[in-house]
């Protein structure tokens, strides 16, 4: 982490760093946002850093699923337009922000039986909502966590990957359901399509894939068809 912007010492105090520079993507492979194809030597420059104090800087390293490189790269971008037009007397832009519609919110979420129905949710979306029941054992941890990962890891690549490495992501994962369903979990999910607005251009989608990983004897699981066990849930939040 690089230090920036410092506020000169006093005769009393010693200098006081109160902005710290961040990468939206890590060069690090276990860093926040790490992108293994982005260029090594992009990584410092200008588009790839964004100035911010301490606090949202663990912030949006603490949780950067929800602030993802695209979302702080439209955020730099667009604070950028605000100063600019501040500046020069123009009218101020809206902030960005990411807009829940109502009538997009998923009424239930769909148990996901293949690779196939997990990508359909998954597959192309701008950002993810992943919950699970508490696991009991460490192998639960384990199988969780590489189950969710390579969802994630399939999901942030799947728009650039061919057909030939779409079927073996579907097949894998696949096979990573059949392991949950040996220990008693079953997958539901569903796509939720909400709106990123302000700044500069037209309001455009943002598609959110939503998954849980829930225990098969869960209460909160229900069935539309008893006989063909299509089975729902009502759990999103």
């Amino acid at each position: 982490m690089k230090q920036l912007l410092v506020i000169d010492a006093t005769t009393a105090d010693d200098e006081s760093v109160v902005g710290e520079e961040c990468h939206l993507v890590s060069g690090k492979g276990q860093g926040p946002r790490y992108d293994s194809s982005y260029p090594s030597e992009r990584l410092d420059e200008a588009e790839n850093l964004v100035l911010l104090c301490r606090i949202h800087h663990k912030m949006v390293d603490d949780q950067h699923e929800t602030y993802t490189a695209d979302i702080l790269s439209k955020l730099k971008t667009n604070h950028e337009k605000w100063v600019s037009s501040t500046l020069g007397g123009e009218p101020q832009l809206a902030p960005v922000r990411v807009r829940q519609i109502k009538e997009n919110v998923p009424p239930f979420l769909v148990r996901l039986t293949s690779g196939r129905d997990i990508m359909a949710v998954i597959g192309g979306s701008y950002q993810y909502s992943f919950d699970h029941d508490e696991p009991r054992s460490d192998a639960e941890v384990e199988l969780f966590s590489q189950f969710l990962q390579e969802v994630q890891e399939w999901g942030e690549s799947w728009n650039e990957i061919e057909a030939g490495e779409r079927v073996k992501a579907t097949f894998g994962l696949s096979e990573r359901l059949r392991e949950l369903e040996n220990v008693g979990f079953w997958v539901f999910g569903a796509r939720e399509t909400r709106r990123i607005e302000g700044g500069v251009g037209a309001p455009s989608p943002w598609p959110i894939g939503i998954l849980r990983v829930i225990h098969a004897d869960s209460t909160e699981i229900t069935s539309l068809n008893p006989a063909t066990k299509n089975h729902l849930t009502g759990r999103q939040n």
